[in-house]
Parts: structure tokens; C-alpha cells; sequence
């Protein structure tokens, strides 16, 4: 399956969890993260969708597109299962409003910290190797 469909295929399918993680909110440690989560899922469901739409027009070369089709979903599904496991344990690493009157023990908070940080890189080097493929000048893959 190309690239382009992969990413359609997942962007639904973390759309969908998403929206499950929806109907989980209410059963986490902490309801706001809960939220949080769902509304990760959903959104970067609907921005993996986003970019398999364009991705026939991002002109990269092979190796610089393999990064960012990883990225992507390394990203995409990162900021899902972190912000989970934030609401699952109750942490506060880096979330201070949705995390007001939580916290874990420091070994959880380091790992969600670590999480979010790692998440944050993929996103944002994903996100450049897109925008930077789409230049007017860039090579087609």
C-alpha cells in the first residue's frame, strides 16, 4: 500500500480511537488529561488525513520522506498514547493546566515528560520535511 493510502488508513483508524478514548474519559485518574486524549487522537487523526490528501504534492527525496511518513505517525500516535498514560497515571509533566491539583510518583512524570519532549521532535521535524516539500523547487520522490 503507498504512503498516501497508509496515511488515510491511519489517520481514520486514530480518529477512531479517539473518539473511543472519548468514551473512556470519565474512568481516568485525572478527566482532564482524559479529554486531552480524546482530543489528541481526534485531531491527529484528522491531521494525518490532512496530509495523505496532500501527500502526492510533497516532493521529498526517498530518504527524507521515509523520515517524515515515520514522524507523522511516531508523532501522531505518540501524542495519543502519552497524553493517555498522563490521564491513565495522573501526571503533571509539562500539561500545568490540565494537570491542576494531579501528580505521580517522579519515575511516571519523568517518562511522560521524556514522552512528550520525543513527541514534540518528531512533530516538529515531520512537520519542517512537509513544509520544506512542498517549496516549489523540491525533487518528487
Amino acid at each position: 500500500m503507498e504512503r498516501r493510502r497508509r496515511l488515510l488508513f491511519h489517520g481514520i483508524a486514530l480518529f477512531l480511537i479517539g473518539l473511543l478514548t472519548g468514551l473512556a474519559e470519565q474512568h481516568f485518574a485525572n478527566v482532564r488529561m482524559g479529554l486531552a486524549a480524546h482530543l489528541e487522537g481526534v485531531l491527529n487523526g484528522i491531521f494525518l488525513l490532512a496530509v495523505g490528501a496532500i501527500w502526492n504534492d510533497v516532493r521529498l527525496p526517498p530518504s527524507a520522506g521515509k523520515i517524515a511518513y515515520w514522524a507523522l505517525l511516531g508523532g501522531a500516535y505518540g501524542n495519543w498514547a502519552v497524553t493517555t498514560t498522563a490521564a491513565i497515571l495522573g501526571t503533571a509533566a509539562m500539561s500545568p493546566i490540565t494537570a491542576a491539583g494531579h501528580s505521580a510518583a517522579p519515575a511516571q512524570e519523568v517518562l511522560v515528560a521524556t514522552g512528550f519532549v520525543l513527541i514534540s521532535l518528531a512533530v516538529l521535524v515531520a512537520s519542517s520535511l512537509l513544509l520544506w516539500g512542498l517549496r516549489g523547487t523540491a525533487k518528487r520522490e
